[in-house]
């Protein structure tokens, strides 16, 4: 099959590939949003403006990032950003992105995210993820990597551990209440 180009998901957003012509706005919003362009995930930098990538465009206007790699017949996502509320642009990113993944024969489709995003936990497990492993205290190797890790994260909260969370693709995949 081929590489998944783009997707309408309703009459109000489009999910496209990033352009040549997207790379200052990627940079810019992963600077205002993960204050780098670089994202440590289990220890690895990755420079997010270089990975694969799709964006959501609202009325004309770019509304949402995600970033992400294939590796092994696995894709991990290394960054969603949707500047969009409560309007499916984060789940139209990610419906792509699964889709992408399935036709490059991935079998999983996993992340990391941080102990103080409540946000990205409860969106994930909404749409099938589980909770595939914690890590401890690694948040201050990761801060070793990228200095510009805060101490404190949403709502306050120490920001001290990652949580891998995975999703099974293929024919046997369960499905997720909407």
């Amino acid at each position: 099959m081929d590489r998944v180009e783009a997707w309408m998901t309703t009459s109000e957003i489009l999910i496209r590939t990033k352009e040549r012509s997207d790379s200052h706005w990627i940079s810019e919003l992963l600077k205002a949003k993960w204050a780098s362009v670089r994202i440590v995930t289990r220890g690895r930098i990755h420079d997010a403006t270089k990975l694969a990538a799709f964006l959501a465009i609202v009325n004309g206007s770019r509304a949402g990032l995600i970033t992400y790699r294939v590796e092994r017949r696995e894709c991990q996502i290394v960054s969603l950003n949707s500047l969009v509320e409560n309007m499916g642009v984060g789940k139209a990113l990610l419906t792509m992105v699964e889709r992408d993944a399935s036709s490059r024969g991935c079998k999983r489709i996993w992340l990391v995210t941080t102990n103080d995003n409540t946000d990205a936990l409860r969106f994930y497990q909404k749409r099938g993820f589980r909770i595939a492993a914690l890590y401890p205290g690694t948040i201050r190797d990761s801060r070793r990597l990228k200095p510009e890790i805060p101490m404190k994260g949403l709502d306050d909260i120490p920001i001290l551990d990652e949580i891998e969370l995975e999703k099974t693709l293929g024919i046997h995949q369960t499905i997720s209440p909407q």
